[in-house]
């Protein structure tokens, strides 16, 4: 039976954040951070699994999705709000340290947010998302990563971008979760899910506000990473090349790495069972990971 979990509404930095939570109220918290275009559903495979190995499971709504409030603007999606969010979150919710996973967009404020507060992070995961120092240098090297994120570029238009995207009952976004994606990983069902949450006033426009905000990110340095560092990536990933993960290892004091062959971008919703196996492992202090997965181990530091 899947875990019990319940919701609130936190309020924090002027704004609502819709969270869920499942788990021990006196176990270890995990704070799970999704991507785009998810909402905290993006963990569904998860947080059973997470709260049944004892953890305080803390999944929120991101700053624009769900039902957490999208103030409209992109200087409201700068990377640094998006980690103030999550630090006042877990202040509001009388959480101390942390173990801290994020995907896609939740790993760039994780790996952000590690950079930032070391000492609030016990463990950190990530999931299919780069440190962003060693992005540029990346590009650079690797001319086929440029065209894969091209729709950011698209994305920097004003208004156009929300309007294709919202087309044909949100054509665009649900082809794109479908073909990234192995065969079957997104239902239909799934897929009218997500466009629910898609349809809420200011939401489409607050998600892509994150890359607008990003592209026009003053130049920072994040730095070494501090806390141990799991980063868990899929081989068959289209959105983000392997040299992506390779170079982000190389930024982690304590890190490791471990991959799925056959996975893509999704691999949390495709491969959840061997995903839960690894984070419950890592978390729990267990250096030994899955080594006989189908993908490769790798560490470093």
């Amino acid at each position: 039976m899947p875990h019990e979990q319940t919701e609130r509404i936190v309020e924090i930095n002027g704004i609502e954040l819709h969270v869920m939570e499942a788990g021990r109220s006196d176990g270890e918290p995990i704070l799970l951070l999704h991507g785009f275009p998810e909402f905290w559903w993006a963990w569904r495979n998860q947080i059973s699994a997470l709260a049944e190995a004892g953890f305080r499971v803390i999944a929120p709504d991101l700053r624009g999705y769900g039902q957490s409030s999208a103030p409209p603007g992109w200087t409201n999606y700068t990377v640094e709000k998006l980690v103030s969010d999550v630090v006042e979150l877990a202040a509001a919710l009388r959480v101390g340290r942390f173990n801290l996973v994020g995907h896609d967009w939740g790993g760039i404020i994780a790996w952000t947010l590690a950079a930032r507060h070391p000492v609030l992070v016990h463990r950190l995961v990530i999931l299919s998302a780069p440190h962003l120092d060693i992005v540029q240098t990346v590009l650079k090297d690797r001319p086929t990563q440029i065209l894969k994120s091209s729709y950011i570029g698209f994305f920097q238009l004003p208004l156009l971008p929300e309007r294709m995207l919202a087309a044909m009952s949100f054509k665009i976004l649900r082809t794109a979760l479908s073909q990234t994606a192995r065969a079957g990983t997104f239902t239909f069902a799934e897929l009218n899910a997500y466009q629910t949450e898609w349809q809420r006033p200011g939401r489409l426009g607050a998600m892509i506000n994150y890359y607008r905000a990003l592209v026009r990110r003053r130049p920072t340095i994040l730095g070494r990473i501090v806390p141990p560092t799991l980063i868990i990536w899929g081989c068959k990933d289209t959105a983000l090349d392997y040299k992506l993960a390779e170079a982000s290892l190389l930024q982690c004091a304590n890190g490791s790495m471990i991959t799925h062959r056959n996975a893509t971008h999704w691999l949390h919703l495709e491969e959840p069972e061997w995903v839960n196996e690894n984070l419950v492992q890592y978390l729990l202090g267990d250096q030994e990971l899955d080594r006989h997965d189908p993908g490769i181990f790798e560490e470093a530091g």
